[in-house]
């Protein structure tokens, strides 16, 4: 919106019920959000259901309960495109009585006979307009095509593209009835954005064809021109569309992997759009800074590995509480209970950078819960063969340590160390593996300080027999 404008500003995401909200559908609702908020408009969803063999239910609950999760909720209830086959039908009419719409009744081996002929002739397939000056009668057989002017261009000011220029001659009289009385996706896009009152519509650049045609039918009904922008694809490593093979395309997939909402937001807003260095938004910031013109024109790729540093940021974060809040249900996928640990502050603390998702801090808490299954055969084999004596060594100095402490045990490790003129890993590894089965743990004097002693001299004689 330019500044000084008095209308207000709408916004909406309108999804398909066909699969699960994917991530890219999140970036297109969070930036439609972003700018409602940004001017003090309203963000709505609208759910796009008229394809009625892949839209279930069970995806349309899951899309907009994601959302909500999320913290993308619309500022009024959702509607959906398959309760409003009669508003579609009333466009349709009057279409229909102000000459703007004619029925067609070309065959579907006419229509296709024709698109082959123009293809080997080099033109782009389109509907040649035969029926379109017939006057014929609703029937069976017939569909609703819109009269497309025929001379002419259609400018789109895109707040991304710029300038956008439509030759009417590339665009032919499309449907906007099937035979069996069906709207087609154009005209209740066209009707429902009206009906929303839709100021501005924001969603993917693969829309970019789409938009000439639905001004048209916009024009043909009479309704205000909207504002336009069209966002960059979200692109995999290898510059293709994201799917499955890059990573996973699901926003539930990545809240189940332990990812923060507002690290995932944080991810998606800079998928196209940035803010000099700044790298750490939070929702608020968002709002406050986003400008939907420094929107880039090229493909935004979708980096895992900014998505966990990100995560790691938005976890630093957090207070403990919130943390603890937040890891708790990852906790209990793990079967692991800290609510009795005599000191569960204080290593959930110690853990809470040992990996950059919820679930990864989750998973290197088991062993401090639960008994070593299994070790790191590559951590046993560069530390722990041939070094058993240092094992032993360290488990008689450990087991007369008076003053269980972090400082009384880093002293103890560093003397050993110092008089024995080994290097840090030496000492320290065999210790860290015995108690955690791995080499990945907080500073030796803290890991060793968040077991009870008794429990870490059992550990330490564990690993010494394992290779006697």
């Amino acid at each position: 919106m330019e500044k000084g404008s008095l209308k207000r500003v709408v916004t909406r995401f309108a999804p398909s019920p066909t699969g699960t909200l994917h991530i890219g559908g999140v970036r297109t609702a969070l930036f439609n959000y972003v700018y409602a908020k940004k001017h003090n408009g309203t963000f709505l969803v609208r759910i796009e259901d008229t394809d009625r063999e892949r839209s279930t239910k069970e995806f349309e609950e899951n899309i907009l309960n994601s959302l909500n999760s999320i913290g993308l909720s619309p500022d009024l209830e959702p509607i959906n495109q398959s309760n409003r086959g009669d508003i579609y039908k009333a466009a349709a009419e009057k279409l229909i009585n102000s000459g703007q719409a004619y029925y067609c009744n070309c065959s579907k081996e006419r229509l296709d006979e024709m698109r082959s002929e123009q293809q080997a002739a080099g033109l782009k397939p389109q509907y040649d307009g035969r029926c379109r000056d017939l006057n014929l009668n609703k029937s069976k057989d017939t569909v609703l095509r819109l009269k497309t002017p025929q001379e002419g261009t259609v400018v789109v000011n895109d707040f991304v593209r710029g300038e956008i220029i439509f030759n009417n001659t590339e665009l032919d009289d499309l449907v906007i009835l099937r035979s069996d009385g069906s709207p087609t996706y154009h005209l209740c896009n066209v009707v429902d954005d009206f009906d929303q009152g839709i100021t501005t519509v924001i969603r993917g650049e693969d829309h970019i064809s789409n938009t000439p045609r639905q001004i048209h039918i916009q024009n043909a009904l009479g309704y205000p021109q909207l504002e336009y922008a069209h966002l960059p694809l979200v692109l995999g490593s290898d510059k293709k569309r994201l799917s499955k093979r890059h990573a996973a395309t699901s926003l539930e997939e990545y809240k189940n992997n332990g990812y923060l909402d507002s690290a995932i937001l944080n991810t998606l807003a800079r998928l196209g759009w940035s803010r000099g260095d700044k790298e750490v938004f939070y929702m608020n910031d968002l709002i406050k800074d986003f400008e939907i013109t420094e929107i880039q024109k090229a493909g935004a790729i979708f980096d895992l590995t900014k998505l966990d540093y990100l995560n790691s940021q938005h976890m630093a974060n957090l207070s403990l509480d919130n943390f603890i809040s937040e890891l708790h249900p990852f906790l209990k996928e793990e079967n692991i209970d800290l609510s009795d640990h005599p000191k569960r502050d204080i290593l959930i603390e110690a853990m809470r950078s040992s990996s950059n998702t919820l679930r990864g801090v989750a998973q290197s808490l088991k062993c401090y819960v639960s008994d070593i299954l299994e070790y790191d055969n590559k951590a046993i084999q560069k530390f722990v063969e041939g070094s058993v004596e240092i094992l032993k060594d360290l488990r008689f100095r450990i087991n007369n340590v008076n003053s269980w402490t972090e400082k009384e045990l880093d002293a103890t490790l560093s003397k050993y160390k110092n008089e024995k003129n080994l290097s840090t890993p030496q000492v320290n590894q065999p210790i860290r593996i015995a108690l955690t089965g791995s080499t990945n743990s907080p500073s030796l004097g803290m890991t060793l300080f968040l077991f009870d002693k008794n429990e870490a001299i059992s550990r330490i004689d564990k690993l010494i027999n394992l290779q006697s």
